[in-house]
């Protein structure tokens, strides 16, 4: 009967086991999907997954840390050689015969030897490789300006692309309005069908401008997901609202010029270079004095350590003219490296004025569009809307303000947009966020 009722309540357990089993799996599909929405509704959290799954990033910090491991084997001094020799193996004028072992043979002579470069040589060696390093380490701090600029780029015009599609639907939502005053006043013997076909005609073309901006999301999202790591269909959220944009006194030109030659991570990449340039000249320089070899050289007969001896070797730099040219192009590379980083710099404070003037205009057009354009067409809207109803107004100028509303409210988004891209570049120029 006790195995009876242990099979009975286990048999209504198992049920409810399985029950558990999948609401638990539910709820974890749920979690995933709303993390996965949740991806894309601010720039910061694309960011933030792009500088954790980005491959080409992971590339460039590997190459990174490959460049730092290669700065101590660059100062380091090679390793030593050890050297034997077997003297008299035939062991001529001896009783014994041809024999190999050190220890029964005429002599055997042992050279440990190390190689010792000019004094400060090996300090150069290790300056070049610490210049390659910091050059490696500016370019992947380059190459996430530009993604980062990238990302905030294609996430104004995800956003740019979204609003369209909303401002569209509201649009199209008002035209339906319009288009039923059109055929009640058409029932009225008060206005001609014509109105309300255009109202129609209205409506469809607007349908054919939310495939178009359907078709622009997608495409930015297959865009922002390359980016990310992601699948191209993987699901993206609506953008939620563009970055606040910095203060005007914040983007004057001559400090945020000062902070691009100090964190702009290109031009940090070309002075690495150029102090490359310059330790590799003085290293070549230093080239003109030998290098040594010393060695020790016990030597042993039969089983005993008959003699010490010791050797220097010294390499004589005689090649003179082949040095000189080998100095000539260290020299000629210290020019360029100089000429590339200056020629950047300008280059970056041109860009710099160039997107500091067009982030004003767009600051300027949003705040007339807004404080001037969009009330006078909202109110023009909302006057041509009454008057059209009460008979005072053809429906061709009630057309005309819907479209005036319609592109004021376009512009708008504009300019908004056109000023977030022109903070990214600004920011990739600088070098970090504003």
């Amino acid at each position: 009967m006790k195995q009876l009722n242990e099979n009975f309540r286990s048999a209504h357990r198992r049920p409810r086991l399985r029950l558990l089993a999948v609401l638990m799996s539910l709820a974890a599909l749920n979690a995933g999907a709303a993390l996965a929405a949740e991806l894309g509704e601010d720039v910061q959290g694309l960011l933030a997954h792009a500088r954790a799954q980005n491959p080409e990033l992971a590339l460039m910090r590997a190459e990174a840390q490959a460049a730092q491991q290669r700065v101590e084997p660059a100062g380091a001094l090679p390793d030593p050689v050890l050297r034997m020799e077997l003297m008299n193996v035939t062991n001529k004028g001896n009783d014994a015969g041809f024999n190999l072992l050190p220890s029964k043979v005429g002599e055997t002579q042992y050279t440990l030897m190390q190689m010792l470069p000019w004094p400060g040589k090996r300090d150069l060696r290790r300056g070049v490789a610490q210049a390659d390093m910091r050059q490696a380490e500016a370019r992947t701090s380059a190459a996430w300006t530009e993604l980062g600029m990238r990302i905030k780029t294609l996430y104004a015009r995800y956003y740019q692309a979204a609003g369209n599609e909303r401002l569209t639907r509201e649009i199209l939502d008002l035209m339906k309005q319009v288009e039923q005053i059109a055929q009640a006043r058409y029932a009225g013997g008060l206005a001609m069908q014509q109105d309300s076909i255009r109202a129609q005609l209205e409506q469809t073309a607007m349908r054919s401008e939310l495939i178009m901006f359907d078709s622009e999301k997608r495409q930015v999202r297959a865009r922002l997901n390359a980016l990310l790591a992601r699948e191209a269909a993987a699901a993206l959220a609506e953008p939620r609202a563009l970055r606040p944009l910095p203060a005007a006194g914040a983007l004057e030109i001559g400090a945020l010029a000062q902070r691009a030659r100090a964190n702009n991570p290109q031009l940090q990449a070309e002075q690495a270079r150029l102090r490359g340039a310059e330790t590799n000249r003085d290293l070549v320089l230093r080239n003109r004095y030998p290098d040594f070899t010393v060695g020790l050289m016990p030597t042993q007969m039969g089983s005993r350590i008959a003699s010490w001896g010791l050797m220097v070797e010294v390499n004589i730099p005689l090649q003179q003219s082949t040095r000189r040219s080998q100095e000539a192009e260290a020299q000629a590379m210290v020019t360029a490296a100089r000429a590339r980083s200056e020629n950047l710099a300008h280059q970056l404070t041109g860009d710099l004025g160039e997107n500091l003037a067009m982030l004003a205009a767009a600051r300027s057009n949003e705040s007339l569009v807004t404080t001037q354009t969009l009330p006078q067409s909202e109110t023009g809207l909302r006057s041509a809307m009454a008057a059209y109803e009460n008979g005072r107004l053809d429906f061709t100028a009630l057309l005309e303000a819907q479209r005036q509303i319609r592109k004021a409210r376009q512009d708008q988004l504009k300019a908004q947009v056109e000023a977030q891209l022109r903070l990214a570049e600004i920011e990739r120029i600088v070098g970090e966020d504003l």
